[in-house]
């Protein structure tokens, strides 16, 4: 089994977004991403990175001794050892999330883990690369959250809401397309139409600088 990993970077912060906002959270972002979505703001973790075991993995996430802990990226369904790296976690008892794209299958994900998946909307220009099979594996308390780049963005995600029937059956976030849709309009959006939906900011570009890393 390659229990080897390309890690871009291990940090400590404060959880930006979703259910756990707020609260502190070791941060694992790996290296490397299939997509290009036009308005992503990690795109420094498109290459480079560096090499590490599991074992040195979970090691620097004991050093930094927080019990709940993030996977993102990039990507981190794209490497093949991130699976047995949430079962470490798990075993160990940390309270694990992964945000994924959804591009990729997340059946051998263990099911303590949280799953945050991002359905790409039209403007991010990666729509066709979501994996909707990927819908029906997911639990009551999982997320699924859409970055919002314009009204046609809601349009759509209300439409796939609906499609899916994803209203009561997971989580829905919707997340305005940070300086491309004003949280104010999101907010009202779902307002009129009465979405059993949330609003979901990402707190860490309020708090530190929009372009700040290791935060």
């Amino acid at each position: 089994m390659n229990d080897s990993l390309n890690i871009t970077e291990i940090y400590a912060s404060i959880q930006g977004e979703a259910a756990y906002a707020g609260w502190p959270c070791t941060f694992v972002r790996l290296t490397g991403c299939p997509l290009r979505c036009r308005w992503c703001d990690t795109a420094y973790s498109f290459a480079g990175g560096t090499a590490m075991t599991i074992a040195q993995v979970m090691a620097r996430i004991g050093d930094l001794g927080i019990p709940t802990v993030e996977l993102t990226g990039g990507e981190p369904l794209a490497q093949e050892a991130t699976v047995p790296l949430m079962r470490q976690l798990i075993s160990q008892g940390y309270r694990v999330m992964i945000e994924t794209s959804g591009a990729e299958p997340i059946e051998s994900i263990p099911q303590d883990v949280h799953i945050i998946m991002d359905l790409k909307c039209p403007g991010s220009r990666m729509e066709s690369s979501n994996r909707y099979e990927n819908l029906a594996t997911l639990k009551v308390t999982d997320e699924v959250k859409f970055v919002v780049a314009d009204r046609a963005d809601f349009e759509w995600a209300r439409s796939v809401m609906a499609d899916y029937r994803l209203e009561g059956r997971v989580n829905v976030l919707l997340s305005p397309a940070f300086g491309l849709v004003k949280p104010a309009d999101l907010a009202q959006w779902i307002i009129e139409d009465r979405l059993n939906a949330r609003l979901n900011l990402q707190q860490h570009k309020y708090i530190w600088h929009p372009k700040a890393k290791g935060v």
